[in-house]
């Protein structure tokens, strides 16, 4: 068994399949590890929904260290791995494994998160090399490549695989919210769409308006967001607009600093109340101080120039 860990809060996530309910030894190993707190999910392997999972990396602190027993209690395949411990990265948390030499917070467990890494490439290189094989044998024999019932426009194979479609766009939409999601919710329905999707842009996500809605949609559907986020947003004058919009930078990432603030909106394009492209800390806080004014909630960070 392997012996406790670091100082660090350890957050254990134990992963019963549907099949085997025996979570037991799961369980007794990461407390024996030292994990102040056990989360447990219900599913296949095979399965892309995990929100448990999900809501855990959300909620994750910087310095936490989400331990599981293997890796396959976890991760699906080598590259949704690699995604979880990028994103727990990103919110500067870290990832251990009791059975597998990988532990984010030491050297060694870097250097075989980065074996991993070249494997997930060689992977995905076998699998599209194996798919162009298959076809061009295929088309040797004379077979037509892909779902003959598609082909041939049949009603049950369409409805099927849209079906199909519909379930992978969910499950992708479910992992991925936790890098999205509390974005919107916190602009939206106070903020039109495009601002949303320019906060979203500059954080490196490539959203479109009519992309960002058809998810939000998807999962108001599914009754995992709030319906408020659909109403249409307030008009505005273009004064109120970009100090909502500032205001809305500031709550999306509270550790930004007035003059980080600046950069992003001339990353933006965003045009000061002169006119300008060149924003100075004076200039947001003026913007900060009025939406103060407006009662909207802003972090305390967000008043300060450091």
């Amino acid at each position: 068994m392997a012996p406790p860990l670091s100082k660090s809060r350890l957050i254990g996530y134990a992963r019963v399949s549907t099949e085997d309910q025996a979570h037991d030894a799961q369980l007794d190993e990461l407390r024996a590890a030292g994990c102040a707190e056990i989360h447990q999910e219900h599913g296949s392997g095979a399965s892309r929904s995990r929100p448990v999972l999900a809501r855990l990396i959300r909620e994750i602190k910087p310095g936490e260290v989400l331990v599981v027993v293997r890796l396959d209690r976890l991760a699906r395949s080598v590259s949704h791995l690699l995604e979880v411990i990028e994103t727990l990265e990103a919110r500067k948390a870290h990832f251990r494994s009791l059975r597998d030499p990988i532990d984010t917070s030491t050297p060694q467990g870097i250097f075989s998160l980065q074996v991993l890494g070249a494997v997930a490439q060689l992977e995905r290189s076998l699998i599209s090399e194996r798919t162009r094989a298959g076809i061009k044998a295929a088309t040797a024999r004379g077979k037509k490549p892909g779902n003959p019932g598609m082909r041939e426009r049949r009603p049950e194979a369409i409805r099927k695989i849209a079906l199909a479609r519909e379930k992978v766009y969910l499950d992708d939409l479910i992992a991925g919210a936790d890098r999205w999601m509390p974005t919107v919710r916190r602009m939206r329905p106070q903020h039109p769409w495009e601002d949303v999707v320019r906060v979203l842009g500059n954080s490196g996500q490539s959203w479109t308006v009519t992309r960002l809605r058809r998810a939000v949609g998807k999962l108001v559907s599914q009754h995992m967001a709030d319906p408020a986020l659909l109403r249409p947003a307030p008009r505005k004058n273009p004064e109120d607009r970009l100090m909502t919009l500032i205001a809305g930078i500031a709550m999306t990432d509270p550790g930004l600093s007035l003059r980080d603030i600046g950069a992003q909106l001339e990353r933006m394009r965003e045009r000061t109340p002169r006119g300008g492209l060149t924003w100075s800390a004076s200039s947001v806080k003026k913007q900060l101080d009025r939406a103060k004014k407006h009662g909207l909630a802003l972090p305390p960070e967000a008043q300060g120039e450091s």
